[in-house]
């Protein structure tokens, strides 16, 4: 009993990081309806710049340092720090949300992921990957309860952190600035008229929250450590104590945010017992905050706030894809022409691209045409991928049979994970699918049991007695695997033309554009939903499986959440809803060929991550429809100059009307 009473006082202190991103999470949404998928990581900034004032006195700011004679007291660096984090949460505000404050809810989910990305890469480059140690703002101690002793900085850090969610409280409940944010939250009109700025009550919150997620990342640091990937992910649990509380009691979000911390904790606990299964001892606390997700949202979705402004999401237009035989040959041509002269290395990035733009065309599928926000297509993908290995190295099966194989795995996964799309949709479901995605990393990818951490190797592929592996030698791209993967890349896309502008596809943005009215015309919409997540799994499958034969194994770092959301990030820059836009996100993703470009001329390939971070936001904010999505709006806006008055425009499902009639119903 002592044991577990001394493992619930850990995971207090975990919990009090939770108190504080969750807070800051409502903050955020209450003044501005934006889920911040960036707390975790604007919160660890301004921990690092407290950790790197007491180590060596070293003020690091997002370019440029400042240098002390000496490491300040610290209640200096602490003060810092939160400074640090008032200036990045007005940044945040003013720059990044307030532009898109009524954007559609995909707009805002990819500009909070792409300010997560930034703020992650930041942080990489000014202080380094590793984890660093921070000073403790609580003395070390102890006490004495119920006869056992237990340490005492966890429970002064809940205790802290308790007190803010008081303040916070007391902030909406007694404070005219917090009766103003819930009533311009609700009406910002009146607000107005009331002679409050919605803005500057909106930029008061998001600097509150700022600075109450910092103080919880400084407390928690100071017993783990920071770490830039850790800390950026806590977001997913703190998104699970927002639902919770439904969005809305500040003293719920305490008390469940303690009550997880301790559970994970004495999860922990169980799995280094000698009684618990080996396959479930790794990664089953991350699966928790999953678990959480999934009963709130089915239980209570639909009484979860803004739930009803999300049945319709504007998105980008789209064009019915039209497949043209000749440019089609003239660009496979060109593409395998250079792939056939360059050398192994740009080759590689151009083969890589190729594969990336599969898994592009994968959010183009369920997210441009069926318009459901999912971040677990890597998940997806690298299910398909450790399954290949096992094919392949196991049972010695084929490469064909074996790449089909690991992509249906992908499309069931995708299907399961689909269910919850039943009810919610918009930012509720990307909460869904990112808390999936890193339940899947951290219970199967990192899963020893499941996945050696040596590695899951993959034979090569052949066909007819055909080397198709990418390696031989020095050579590290080998022309017969890049003509492969052009080759399955041509023939997926093919496919999604002949579906995007079939029956499927038009049934696809009917959905889109109106659950309810695509359900009045006759259409069945969970059965479309399981359709288009299984679709869009079974393309992210196959490009798992490229992946993995382009790597000669496989490990958990090749399907990671960041891997992800970088996709989607260049795949919403392209153009989330075209081929045209998939095909930029694979020049433009990690490791393609942009990348390898970046890498070998510039030397800027540490930089990739910060630059894609930036241009995503400038994208989103200022052009939502991305590069691809623009280009062809100009280029519609040439034709119809150009057209004779009496020509029939081109049907274009930009509305529930023109959806109806694109499938045919009155």
């Amino acid at each position: 009993m002592e044991t577990y009473l001394q493992f619930v006082v850990l995971g207090l202190g975990l919990g009090a990081v939770y108190i504080g991103l969750a807070n800051g999470l409502l903050l955020v949404y209450r003044s501005t309806g934006i889920i911040n998928f960036a707390q975790g990581a604007t919160a660890m900034w301004g921990a690092y710049v407290f950790a790197q004032l007491g180590d060596d006195g070293t003020l690091v700011l997002p370019i440029g340092s400042v240098r002390f004679p000496e490491p300040p007291p610290i209640w200096v660096a602490l003060l810092i720090g939160l400074l640090s984090a008032v200036a990045l949460g007005l940044i945040t505000h003013y720059l990044v949300f307030r532009p898109v404050r009524d954007a559609p809810a995909l707009a805002q989910v990819v500009v909070s992921v792409a300010l997560m990305l930034t703020v992650q890469a930041l942080v990489v480059i000014r202080f380094g990957p590793n984890n660093i140690p921070v000073e403790a703002l609580i003395p070390p101690g102890s006490v004495e309860l119920f006869g056992t002793r237990l340490s005492s900085s966890e429970l002064v850090m809940a205790a802290i952190m308790v007190t803010t969610s008081v303040l916070i409280w007391a902030y909406f409940g007694f404070t005219r600035l917090g009766a103003a944010t819930r009533a311009a939250a609700a009406n910002p009109r009146g607000a107005v008229l009331l002679g409050f700025s919605p803005d500057r009550l909106a930029a008061i919150a998001t600097v509150l929250a700022a600075v109450v997620a910092t103080l919880g990342v400084l407390l928690g640091s100071s017993l783990t450590g920071l770490n830039p990937l850790n800390y950026t992910l806590l977001v997913v649990p703190a998104l699970a104590v927002l639902l919770v509380a439904r969005m809305e009691s500040v003293g719920v979000i305490a008390v469940a945010a303690l009550v997880l911390g301790a559970f994970q904790s004495l999860v922990n606990l169980f799995t280094g017992k000698q009684w618990w299964p080996e396959w479930a001892a790794s990664g089953l606390d991350q699966v928790v905050p999953f678990v959480v997700v999934i009963v709130i949202l089915l239980v209570f979705g639909s009484r979860l706030p803004s739930r009803g402004s999300l049945q319709t999401i504007r998105l980008p237009d789209v064009s019915v894809p039209r497949f043209r035989p000749v440019p089609a040959v003239v660009l496979l041509v060109a593409v395998g022409v250079a792939l056939a002269l360059s050398s192994s290395t740009y080759r590689f990035g151009l083969t890589y691209s190729i594969i990336l733009m599969l898994l592009a065309l994968s959010y183009v599928v369920i997210t441009g045409y069926l318009g459901q926000i999912s971040l677990a297509q890597t998940a997806f993908a690298g299910a398909a991928g450790f399954t290949l290995s096992k094919l392949t190295t196991d049972w010695a099966m084929p490469m064909p049979l074996a790449v089909f194989l690991g992509a249906l795995v992908a499309a069931l996964l995708g299907m399961l994970v689909a269910l919850p799309a039943f009810r919610i949709r918009g930012a509720q479901l990307a909460i869904v699918t990112i808390a999936a995605a890193l339940a899947i990393e951290r219970f199967v990818f990192n899963n020893y049991s499941l996945t050696p951490a040596s590695g899951n190797p993959i034979a090569n592929p052949t066909l007819f007695g055909l080397n198709l592996g990418i390696r031989e030698g020095s050579d590290i791209a080998r022309l017969p695997f890049s003509l492969l993967v052009l080759a399955v890349a041509a023939l997926v896309v093919w496919a999604f033309i002949r579906l995007a502008s079939g029956d499927t596809g038009r049934t696809f943005l009917a959905v889109r554009a109106n659950e309810r009215a695509a359900a009045s015309v006759g259409i069945d919409v969970r059965r479309t939903k399981l359709l288009g997540f299984g679709l869009s799994a079974f393309i992210a499958g196959l490009a798992g499986c490229l992946i993995g034969y382009s790597a000669g194994q496989l490990s958990a770092e090749s399907f990671t959440v960041f891997v992800g959301l970088q996709v989607l990030a260049v795949a919403y820059l392209g153009g989330i809803t075209s081929f045209s836009g998939a095909a930029l996100a694979g020049v433009l993703g990690p490791l393609g060929i942009l990348y390898v470009v970046l890498h070998e001329v510039l030397e800027l390939g540490d930089y990739y991550a910060l630059i894609s971070g930036i241009a995503l936001i400038v994208t989103a904010i200022l052009n939502p429809v991305g590069m691809a999505g623009e280009a062809r709006r100009m280029a519609d806006r040439v034709r119809d100059r150009r057209r004779p008055p009496d020509r029939t425009p081109e049907v274009r499902a930009r509305s529930a009307d023109d959806t109806k009639e694109a499938v045919g119903q009155p």
